[in-house]
Protein backbone atom coordinates (compact mmCIF):
# COMPACT_ATOMS: atom_id res chain seq x y z
CA UNK A 1 0.00 0.00 0.00
CA UNK A 2 1.26 3.71 -1.08
CA UNK A 3 1.42 6.15 1.99
CA UNK A 4 0.66 9.55 1.96
CA UNK A 5 3.04 11.78 3.81
CA UNK A 6 2.65 15.15 4.72
CA UNK A 7 6.03 16.89 3.96
CA UNK A 8 6.39 19.20 6.74
CA UNK A 9 5.66 17.19 9.34
CA UNK A 10 7.00 13.69 7.51
CA UNK A 11 3.48 11.40 9.17
CA UNK A 12 2.29 8.60 7.71
CA UNK A 13 -1.49 9.78 6.79
CA UNK A 14 -3.16 6.30 5.65
CA UNK A 15 -5.21 5.73 9.25
CA UNK A 16 -8.14 6.64 7.25
CA UNK A 17 -8.10 4.28 4.51
CA UNK A 18 -7.14 1.30 7.80
CA UNK A 19 -10.74 2.62 9.55
CA UNK A 20 -12.64 2.47 6.35
CA UNK A 21 -11.36 -1.42 5.55
CA UNK A 22 -12.20 -1.94 9.14
CA UNK A 23 -15.47 -0.49 9.14
CA UNK A 24 -16.35 -1.85 6.08
CA UNK A 25 -15.15 -6.00 7.42
CA UNK A 26 -16.56 -5.29 10.72
CA UNK A 27 -20.14 -3.90 8.90
CA UNK A 28 -19.55 -7.01 6.59
CA UNK A 29 -19.65 -9.76 9.51
CA UNK A 30 -22.27 -8.25 11.83
CA UNK A 31 -24.69 -7.84 8.26
CA UNK A 32 -23.53 -11.78 7.63
CA UNK A 33 -24.26 -12.78 11.03
CA UNK A 34 -28.07 -10.72 10.84
CA UNK A 35 -29.00 -13.29 8.03
CA UNK A 36 -27.89 -15.94 9.66
CA UNK A 37 -30.16 -15.28 12.57
CA UNK A 38 -33.08 -14.20 10.67
CA UNK A 39 -32.70 -16.99 8.54
CA UNK A 40 -32.88 -19.44 11.71
CA UNK A 41 -35.25 -17.31 13.64
CA UNK A 42 -38.33 -18.52 11.90
CA UNK A 43 -37.34 -22.27 12.60
CA UNK A 44 -35.80 -22.18 15.51
CA UNK A 45 -37.94 -19.69 17.93
CA UNK A 46 -41.17 -18.57 15.88
CA UNK A 47 -42.61 -21.62 14.75
CA UNK A 48 -42.64 -24.17 17.75
CA UNK A 49 -44.77 -21.54 20.03
CA UNK A 50 -47.23 -20.87 16.53
CA UNK A 51 -47.58 -24.91 16.30
CA UNK A 52 -47.61 -25.33 20.11
CA UNK A 53 -51.08 -22.45 19.96
CA UNK A 54 -52.30 -24.03 16.97
CA UNK A 55 -52.41 -27.67 17.89
CA UNK A 56 -54.59 -26.23 21.66
CA UNK A 57 -56.56 -24.05 18.85
CA UNK A 58 -57.67 -27.11 16.93
CA UNK A 59 -58.19 -29.39 20.34
CA UNK A 60 -61.14 -26.40 21.30
CA UNK A 61 -62.51 -26.16 17.86
CA UNK A 62 -62.64 -29.68 17.70
CA UNK A 63 -64.19 -30.33 21.26
CA UNK A 64 -66.73 -27.37 20.27
CA UNK A 65 -67.95 -29.08 16.76
CA UNK A 66 -68.46 -32.16 19.18
CA UNK A 67 -70.35 -30.62 21.52
CA UNK A 68 -72.55 -28.88 18.99
CA UNK A 69 -73.02 -32.19 16.93
CA UNK A 70 -74.20 -34.04 20.47
CA UNK A 71 -76.28 -31.58 21.46
CA UNK A 72 -78.29 -31.61 18.01
CA UNK A 73 -78.39 -35.18 18.85
CA UNK A 74 -79.87 -35.00 22.36
CA UNK A 75 -82.46 -33.21 21.04
CA UNK A 76 -83.02 -35.00 17.24
CA UNK A 77 -86.74 -36.06 16.85
CA UNK A 78 -87.43 -39.58 16.61
CA UNK A 79 -89.23 -38.43 13.02
CA UNK A 80 -88.40 -35.46 10.88
CA UNK A 81 -86.04 -33.45 10.46
CA UNK A 82 -83.02 -30.66 12.40
CA UNK A 83 -80.77 -28.49 10.80
CA UNK A 84 -78.46 -26.17 12.81
CA UNK A 85 -75.32 -23.47 11.61
CA UNK A 86 -72.69 -22.71 13.94
CA UNK A 87 -69.52 -20.80 13.35
CA UNK A 88 -66.05 -21.50 13.98
CA UNK A 89 -62.67 -19.41 13.53
CA UNK A 90 -62.45 -18.49 9.60
CA UNK A 91 -58.33 -19.03 10.11
CA UNK A 92 -55.65 -20.51 13.32
CA UNK A 93 -52.89 -17.95 13.35
CA UNK A 94 -53.52 -16.58 9.73
CA UNK A 95 -53.85 -19.85 8.22
CA UNK A 96 -56.98 -22.10 7.04
CA UNK A 97 -57.72 -24.95 8.44
CA UNK A 98 -59.82 -28.18 8.12
CA UNK A 99 -62.59 -30.17 9.69
CA UNK A 100 -63.67 -33.85 9.13
CA UNK A 101 -66.21 -35.88 11.16
CA UNK A 102 -66.34 -39.53 10.36
CA UNK A 103 -66.13 -43.08 12.00
CA UNK A 104 -62.17 -44.70 12.68
CA UNK A 105 -61.23 -47.82 14.03
CA UNK A 106 -60.81 -45.99 17.26
CA UNK A 107 -64.43 -44.73 17.13
CA UNK A 108 -66.76 -41.19 15.85
CA UNK A 109 -63.79 -38.36 15.75
CA UNK A 110 -63.65 -34.64 14.71
CA UNK A 111 -60.21 -34.20 13.07
CA UNK A 112 -58.94 -30.88 12.87
CA UNK A 113 -55.77 -30.56 10.36
CA UNK A 114 -53.99 -28.24 8.73
CA UNK A 115 -50.32 -29.42 6.76
CA UNK A 116 -48.93 -31.50 9.17
CA UNK A 117 -50.97 -30.91 12.21
CA UNK A 118 -53.84 -32.85 13.23
CA UNK A 119 -55.71 -33.24 16.33
CA UNK A 120 -58.47 -35.28 16.67
CA UNK A 121 -60.99 -35.43 19.35
CA UNK A 122 -63.70 -37.97 20.14
CA UNK A 123 -67.20 -37.83 19.35
CA UNK A 124 -68.97 -39.09 22.35
CA UNK A 125 -70.89 -42.42 20.75
CA UNK A 126 -73.39 -41.01 18.84
CA UNK A 127 -72.27 -42.78 15.66
CA UNK A 128 -73.22 -46.37 17.13
CA UNK A 129 -76.74 -45.54 16.75
CA UNK A 130 -76.69 -43.30 13.85
CA UNK A 131 -73.95 -42.88 11.05
CA UNK A 132 -72.04 -39.30 11.06
CA UNK A 133 -69.78 -38.03 8.27
CA UNK A 134 -68.88 -34.80 6.65
CA UNK A 135 -66.15 -31.78 6.30
CA UNK A 136 -65.99 -28.29 6.10
CA UNK A 137 -63.50 -25.29 6.77
CA UNK A 138 -63.45 -22.68 9.02
CA UNK A 139 -64.74 -20.00 6.19
CA UNK A 140 -68.47 -18.88 6.88
CA UNK A 141 -71.38 -20.49 8.24
CA UNK A 142 -71.25 -24.27 8.94
CA UNK A 143 -74.20 -26.60 8.97
CA UNK A 144 -75.22 -29.86 10.98
CA UNK A 145 -78.20 -31.91 9.27
CA UNK A 146 -80.15 -34.37 11.04
CA UNK A 147 -82.82 -36.69 9.20
CA UNK A 148 -84.31 -39.61 11.15
CA UNK A 149 -84.97 -41.48 8.04
CA UNK A 150 -80.95 -41.13 6.80
CA UNK A 151 -79.03 -39.39 3.87
CA UNK A 152 -79.04 -40.89 0.27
Amino acid sequence: MKSITDRKLRVSNDKAVTSMHEYIFISGVLMLLMIITILTLTAGVIDPPTNHLTEYAFIDIGNGVSTRMVDLYVIAPNLGNITTTFDIPDEVIGRQYYVTVGTTPTGDQVSVFREQIRRNVSLGGIGVTMGIGGATTGEGLNKISYKSGGFE
